[in-house]
């Protein structure tokens, strides 16, 4: 199994040591360009990407270039996001991911594109439940910018939608989570979503896409991020959280980290490489230089926690009797 053996547990939780701190990765993704179709990649280019220019990500990305950029960190396993490639065949994503992982043995889990308010969602959720390597989905809601959103905001295919919300009813009768991608100012949105299907775990990426990096624009994300966090049925990845044209350093991504970790305790959050997207941004070893360095001042068993177990739990990666802070 892609976890960590009792021998690596005990030698990071006697030792402390960062080179030693078993990791899994619950946030990348690969791409093979030659093969597969993902328009964003291999047609027209998002003017809007919130890293601005992403020419150096138009490539493959596969698990021999995943290993390469991850060599620095104790990597153990990892769980592959899906890429957003023809929304018209979401199930062959999968498909190729479990080739993929059969030949190379990696991704050990997959999360897979479903378009909740389209007419095949739930056959799309039903051909999932029996995939063994998917464990979760994504379909980012409609959103709008923080200036437009207001508190009663409702629009075709977001988290409001009924048509939306019928195909989300399918998740959980089919055994799978859903990563949430969305802008804090939304995240009232996704609380009542939990609240009225509290049998679907909510995985929130990317800390809710903290941008704004002001005094105003994280007290705002924060006290977004508190609320939703009162909803047990969420947890978080602490990933994607680059600002362009700046340096992933700790005095930048510190009271990012800092902030998930105190609205959701360190059982609910998990960190993620996003890579290669956050490639863009730093390279694999700097980010997680960082994130070991924002939280060298816990207790080996929290780090193990934050870095390996709870991921390990979201994704069914091992029994659960295995992990967990103790």
């Amino acid at each position: 199994m892609p976890i960590a053996s009792p021998e690596q547990r005990a030698r990071f939780l006697e030792t402390g040591d960062d080179a030693l701190l078993p990791i899994i990765d619950p946030h990348h993704h690969f791409f093979d360009l030659g093969r597969n179709h993902h328009p964003w990649l291999s047609d027209h280019i998002l003017t809007n990407f919130r890293y601005g220019d992403y020419a150096a990500i138009r490539r493959d990305f596969l698990p021999e270039h995943y290993r390469r950029v991850a060599a620095g960190h104790l990597v153990l396993g990892s769980v592959l996001m899906e890429g957003e490639w023809d929304s018209r065949d979401p199930v062959g994503e999968m498909r190729w991911t479990a080739e993929v992982a059969a030949e190379h043995g990696a991704p050990d889990a997959a999360i897979a594109q479903i378009w909740l308010d389209r007419e095949d969602a739930a056959a799309v959720a039903d051909a999932y439940r029996d995939m063994p390597i998917v464990r979760s989905v994504r379909h980012k809601p409609a959103a709008v910018s923080r200036e437009a959103h207001h508190a009663s905001f409702s629009a075709p295919g977001s988290m409001r939608d009924p048509k939306w919300r019928d195909g989300y009813a399918r998740l959980a009768p089919a055994g799978l989570h859903f990563d949430l991608q969305t802008p804090w100012w939304h995240l009232d949105e996704a609380a009542e979503l939990a609240r009225d299907f509290p049998g679907t775990t909510i995985i929130l990426n990317h800390a809710g896409l903290p941008s704004d990096r002001s005094a105003e624009g994280l007290a705002a994300w924060q006290a977004a991020l508190d609320r939703l966090a009162q909803q047990p049925n969420v947890v978080a990845k602490i990933s994607g959280i680059g600002v362009p044209g700046r340096a992933w350093t700790l005095d930048l991504q510190a009271p990012v980290i800092a902030g998930v970790i105190s609205a959701f305790g360190v059982e609910r959050c998990a960190f993620a490489s996003n890579f290669p997207v956050d490639g863009l941004c730093a390279d694999f070893g700097t980010i997680y230089d960082v994130f070991k360095a924002a939280t060298r001042n816990r207790a080996p068993a929290e780090r193990l926690a934050l870095f390996h177990d709870n991921a390990t739990r979201w994704y069914r990666l091992a029994p659960e009797a295995t992990t967990g802070v103790s």
